[in-house]
Protein backbone atom coordinates (compact mmCIF):
# COMPACT_ATOMS: atom_id res chain seq x y z
CA UNK A 1 0.00 0.00 0.00
CA UNK A 2 1.35 3.66 -0.87
CA UNK A 3 0.53 6.18 2.04
CA UNK A 4 1.09 9.31 1.07
CA UNK A 5 1.63 12.01 3.63
CA UNK A 6 0.44 15.41 3.11
CA UNK A 7 1.17 18.76 5.27
CA UNK A 8 -0.39 21.64 3.59
CA UNK A 9 1.15 24.83 4.00
CA UNK A 10 3.33 24.06 6.75
CA UNK A 11 4.91 26.84 8.79
CA UNK A 12 7.33 26.07 10.92
CA UNK A 13 10.37 23.76 9.68
CA UNK A 14 10.90 21.79 12.78
CA UNK A 15 7.87 20.51 12.64
CA UNK A 16 8.38 19.31 9.35
CA UNK A 17 11.61 17.55 10.60
CA UNK A 18 9.79 15.98 12.72
CA UNK A 19 6.65 15.06 10.94
CA UNK A 20 9.16 13.70 8.58
CA UNK A 21 10.84 11.36 11.42
CA UNK A 22 7.17 10.21 12.27
CA UNK A 23 6.53 8.91 9.05
CA UNK A 24 9.92 7.10 9.13
CA UNK A 25 9.24 5.71 12.78
CA UNK A 26 5.91 4.26 10.97
CA UNK A 27 7.53 2.96 7.57
CA UNK A 28 5.83 5.59 5.53
CA UNK A 29 7.96 7.18 3.23
CA UNK A 30 5.72 9.28 0.58
CA UNK A 31 5.92 13.07 2.21
CA UNK A 32 4.06 15.62 -0.14
CA UNK A 33 4.12 20.00 0.82
CA UNK A 34 1.91 21.76 -0.48
CA UNK A 35 2.52 25.41 -0.50
CA UNK A 36 5.08 25.47 2.66
CA UNK A 37 5.69 28.58 4.41
CA UNK A 38 9.17 27.56 5.53
CA UNK A 39 12.39 26.12 4.51
CA UNK A 40 11.95 22.70 4.91
CA UNK A 41 15.28 21.75 4.32
CA UNK A 42 16.81 24.36 7.06
CA UNK A 43 19.04 23.01 9.85
CA UNK A 44 15.96 22.79 12.48
CA UNK A 45 14.01 20.75 10.00
CA UNK A 46 17.23 18.09 9.59
CA UNK A 47 17.77 18.45 13.52
CA UNK A 48 13.99 16.93 13.90
CA UNK A 49 14.02 14.62 11.19
CA UNK A 50 17.28 13.23 12.43
CA UNK A 51 17.21 9.99 10.47
CA UNK A 52 14.83 10.92 8.13
CA UNK A 53 16.44 13.21 6.53
CA UNK A 54 16.45 11.44 3.20
CA UNK A 55 12.69 11.84 2.99
CA UNK A 56 12.76 15.77 3.09
CA UNK A 57 15.67 15.53 0.28
CA UNK A 58 12.76 13.51 -1.97
CA UNK A 59 9.61 15.27 -0.85
CA UNK A 60 7.19 16.59 -3.27
CA UNK A 61 6.20 20.38 -3.12
CA UNK A 62 3.02 21.21 -4.72
CA UNK A 63 1.09 24.69 -5.41
CA UNK A 64 -2.45 23.10 -4.39
CA UNK A 65 -3.76 20.40 -3.08
CA UNK A 66 -6.00 19.42 -5.59
CA UNK A 67 -2.53 18.61 -7.68
CA UNK A 68 -1.06 16.61 -4.80
CA UNK A 69 -3.54 14.29 -4.04
CA UNK A 70 -4.57 14.06 -7.89
CA UNK A 71 -4.25 10.76 -8.56
CA UNK A 72 -4.91 9.35 -5.05
CA UNK A 73 -8.39 6.98 -4.62
CA UNK A 74 -8.75 7.69 -1.21
CA UNK A 75 -7.72 11.12 0.44
CA UNK A 76 -8.70 11.33 4.42
CA UNK A 77 -8.60 14.76 5.93
CA UNK A 78 -7.97 15.39 10.00
CA UNK A 79 -10.11 17.89 11.29
CA UNK A 80 -11.87 18.36 15.07
CA UNK A 81 -14.32 20.42 13.42
CA UNK A 82 -17.56 19.54 12.44
CA UNK A 83 -18.98 21.74 9.58
CA UNK A 84 -22.44 21.46 9.29
CA UNK A 85 -22.66 20.48 5.05
CA UNK A 86 -19.66 18.21 5.28
CA UNK A 87 -19.51 15.12 6.57
CA UNK A 88 -18.96 14.43 10.52
CA UNK A 89 -15.20 12.99 11.09
CA UNK A 90 -14.75 9.51 11.52
CA UNK A 91 -13.08 7.47 14.38
CA UNK A 92 -9.43 6.38 12.75
CA UNK A 93 -10.59 2.81 13.64
CA UNK A 94 -13.28 3.26 11.35
CA UNK A 95 -11.04 4.93 8.21
CA UNK A 96 -8.36 1.80 8.87
CA UNK A 97 -10.00 -0.61 6.71
CA UNK A 98 -10.46 1.97 3.94
CA UNK A 99 -7.07 2.85 3.91
CA UNK A 100 -6.60 -0.85 3.80
CA UNK A 101 -8.28 -1.40 0.66
CA UNK A 102 -6.83 1.71 -1.43
CA UNK A 103 -4.38 1.28 -3.70
CA UNK A 104 -2.69 5.07 -3.25
CA UNK A 105 -4.17 6.68 0.19
CA UNK A 106 -3.30 10.33 1.02
CA UNK A 107 -3.39 11.18 4.76
CA UNK A 108 -4.10 15.14 4.65
CA UNK A 109 -2.52 17.44 7.68
CA UNK A 110 -3.36 21.36 7.85
CA UNK A 111 -1.40 24.41 9.06
CA UNK A 112 -0.26 24.10 12.30
CA UNK A 113 -2.45 26.83 13.70
CA UNK A 114 -5.56 26.59 11.89
CA UNK A 115 -6.00 22.90 10.48
CA UNK A 116 -7.90 22.00 7.06
CA UNK A 117 -10.17 24.58 5.67
CA UNK A 118 -13.38 23.96 4.46
CA UNK A 119 -12.19 24.38 0.79
CA UNK A 120 -9.06 21.81 1.60
CA UNK A 121 -12.00 19.34 3.51
CA UNK A 122 -14.18 19.13 0.23
CA UNK A 123 -11.16 17.67 -1.59
CA UNK A 124 -11.17 14.68 1.27
CA UNK A 125 -13.71 11.60 0.99
CA UNK A 126 -12.96 11.16 4.40
CA UNK A 127 -12.39 13.27 7.47
CA UNK A 128 -10.93 11.86 10.04
CA UNK A 129 -10.55 13.00 14.18
CA UNK A 130 -7.94 11.63 16.21
CA UNK A 131 -9.72 10.89 19.92
CA UNK A 132 -8.02 13.09 22.45
CA UNK A 133 -9.10 14.27 25.82
CA UNK A 134 -10.51 17.78 26.66
CA UNK A 135 -7.53 19.72 25.09
CA UNK A 136 -7.81 18.54 21.28
CA UNK A 137 -4.74 20.06 19.48
CA UNK A 138 -2.03 17.97 18.65
CA UNK A 139 1.21 18.95 17.51
CA UNK A 140 1.86 18.33 13.94
CA UNK A 141 4.18 15.91 14.06
CA UNK A 142 2.36 13.84 17.05
CA UNK A 143 -0.89 13.83 14.75
CA UNK A 144 1.06 12.09 12.00
CA UNK A 145 3.00 9.63 14.50
CA UNK A 146 -0.51 8.40 15.80
CA UNK A 147 -2.45 8.25 12.32
CA UNK A 148 0.60 6.66 10.52
CA UNK A 149 0.81 3.88 13.10
CA UNK A 150 -3.10 3.59 13.36
CA UNK A 151 -2.72 2.57 9.40
CA UNK A 152 0.37 0.92 9.20
CA UNK A 153 1.82 -0.71 12.54
CA UNK A 154 -1.41 -1.39 14.08
CA UNK A 155 -2.58 -5.55 14.78
CA UNK A 156 -5.97 -4.32 14.75
CA UNK A 157 -8.14 -1.11 14.71
CA UNK A 158 -9.07 0.12 18.52
CA UNK A 159 -11.48 1.54 19.94
CA UNK A 160 -10.95 4.02 22.98
CA UNK A 161 -13.57 2.46 25.49
CA UNK A 162 -15.63 -0.36 25.52
CA UNK A 163 -14.34 -3.49 23.42
CA UNK A 164 -17.61 -3.80 21.74
CA UNK A 165 -18.58 -1.29 18.78
CA UNK A 166 -21.71 0.61 18.28
CA UNK A 167 -23.89 0.72 15.19
CA UNK A 168 -21.83 4.41 15.33
CA UNK A 169 -18.78 2.91 15.77
CA UNK A 170 -18.42 0.42 13.20
CA UNK A 171 -15.99 0.51 10.41
CA UNK A 172 -17.04 1.84 7.43
CA UNK A 173 -17.26 -0.31 3.74
CA UNK A 174 -16.51 0.85 0.49
CA UNK A 175 -17.41 -1.76 -2.34
CA UNK A 176 -14.54 -4.05 -2.10
CA UNK A 177 -12.77 -2.66 -5.83
CA UNK A 178 -10.98 0.33 -7.17
CA UNK A 179 -12.53 3.57 -6.79
CA UNK A 180 -12.35 6.22 -8.78
CA UNK A 181 -9.17 8.80 -8.71
CA UNK A 182 -10.01 12.25 -6.31
CA UNK A 183 -8.94 13.87 -10.23
CA UNK A 184 -11.89 12.31 -11.74
CA UNK A 185 -14.08 12.62 -8.94
CA UNK A 186 -12.71 16.67 -9.04
CA UNK A 187 -14.15 16.63 -12.49
CA UNK A 188 -17.36 15.19 -11.53
CA UNK A 189 -17.99 18.09 -8.98
CA UNK A 190 -17.15 20.69 -11.60
CA UNK A 191 -19.30 18.76 -14.28
CA UNK A 192 -21.98 18.68 -11.72
CA UNK A 193 -22.04 22.69 -10.71
CA UNK A 194 -21.91 24.02 -14.35
CA UNK A 195 -25.07 21.01 -15.11
CA UNK A 196 -26.78 22.95 -11.66
CA UNK A 197 -26.15 26.72 -12.40
CA UNK A 198 -26.83 25.56 -16.03
CA UNK A 199 -30.23 24.29 -15.20
CA UNK A 200 -31.18 26.59 -12.33
CA UNK A 201 -31.04 23.71 -9.52
CA UNK A 202 -28.98 26.49 -7.78
CA UNK A 203 -27.65 29.86 -8.08
CA UNK A 204 -24.53 31.70 -7.85
CA UNK A 205 -24.69 32.14 -3.72
CA UNK A 206 -26.30 28.52 -2.88
CA UNK A 207 -24.06 26.31 -5.24
CA UNK A 208 -20.44 26.08 -2.99
CA UNK A 209 -23.04 24.96 -0.02
CA UNK A 210 -25.35 22.84 -2.58
CA UNK A 211 -21.97 21.19 -3.65
CA UNK A 212 -20.97 20.22 -0.32
CA UNK A 213 -23.79 18.39 0.17
CA UNK A 214 -23.52 16.04 -3.14
CA UNK A 215 -20.01 15.98 -2.25
CA UNK A 216 -21.35 14.36 0.77
CA UNK A 217 -23.97 11.55 -1.07
CA UNK A 218 -21.23 10.80 -3.80
CA UNK A 219 -17.95 10.52 -1.78
CA UNK A 220 -20.09 7.56 0.48
CA UNK A 221 -21.51 5.61 -2.61
CA UNK A 222 -17.04 5.73 -3.20
CA UNK A 223 -18.08 5.67 -6.91
CA UNK A 224 -15.90 3.99 -9.54
CA UNK A 225 -14.07 5.28 -12.45
CA UNK A 226 -16.51 3.50 -15.19
CA UNK A 227 -19.42 5.12 -12.66
CA UNK A 228 -18.03 8.65 -12.72
CA UNK A 229 -18.03 8.31 -16.40
CA UNK A 230 -21.64 7.34 -16.59
CA UNK A 231 -22.43 9.97 -14.64
CA UNK A 232 -20.69 12.54 -16.41
CA UNK A 233 -22.57 10.78 -19.42
CA UNK A 234 -25.87 11.45 -18.10
CA UNK A 235 -24.57 15.34 -17.22
CA UNK A 236 -23.66 16.15 -20.57
CA UNK A 237 -26.82 15.00 -21.93
CA UNK A 238 -28.36 16.85 -19.77
CA UNK A 239 -26.39 19.52 -21.48
CA UNK A 240 -26.83 18.82 -24.69
CA UNK A 241 -30.28 18.72 -24.35
CA UNK A 242 -30.71 22.22 -22.88
CA UNK A 243 -28.67 23.93 -25.40
CA UNK A 244 -30.65 22.71 -28.08
CA UNK A 245 -34.30 23.79 -25.88
CA UNK A 246 -32.15 26.84 -26.17
CA UNK A 247 -31.31 26.97 -29.96
CA UNK A 248 -34.93 26.38 -30.79
CA UNK A 249 -35.90 29.42 -28.74
CA UNK A 250 -38.19 27.42 -27.08
CA UNK A 251 -38.66 27.14 -22.82
CA UNK A 252 -37.84 23.53 -21.19
CA UNK A 253 -40.64 21.53 -19.88
CA UNK A 254 -41.24 22.77 -15.69
CA UNK A 255 -40.51 19.62 -14.00
CA UNK A 256 -43.09 18.43 -11.70
CA UNK A 257 -42.96 17.83 -8.21
CA UNK A 258 -39.26 18.78 -8.61
CA UNK A 259 -37.14 18.07 -5.23
CA UNK A 260 -35.95 21.02 -3.49
CA UNK A 261 -32.88 21.85 -1.82
CA UNK A 262 -32.29 20.27 1.18
CA UNK A 263 -32.38 23.47 3.90
CA UNK A 264 -28.88 22.94 6.22
CA UNK A 265 -27.47 25.85 8.36
CA UNK A 266 -24.24 27.02 6.70
CA UNK A 267 -21.23 26.81 9.03
CA UNK A 268 -19.45 29.53 10.26
CA UNK A 269 -16.09 28.53 9.73
CA UNK A 270 -14.35 30.60 6.42
CA UNK A 271 -14.26 28.58 3.19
Amino acid sequence: MNLAVVLVSPKTSGNVGAAARAMLNMGASDLRIVAPRCDYKDSASRAMAVHAASLLDSAKIYATLKEAVAECDLVVGTSARIRADLAPPQHPAQVRPLVLAAQSAALVFGPEESGLNNADLELCRVTMLVPTAAYASLNLAQAVLLTCYEFLQAERPRVAGPTTLTEEDTPLAFPSRKTALSSEMEGLYSHLREVMMLTGYTDAVRARHTLRLWRVALDRGALSSAEVRLARGLLRQVQWKVGRVQAEGAEPEEVQDAPTEPQTETPQSSS
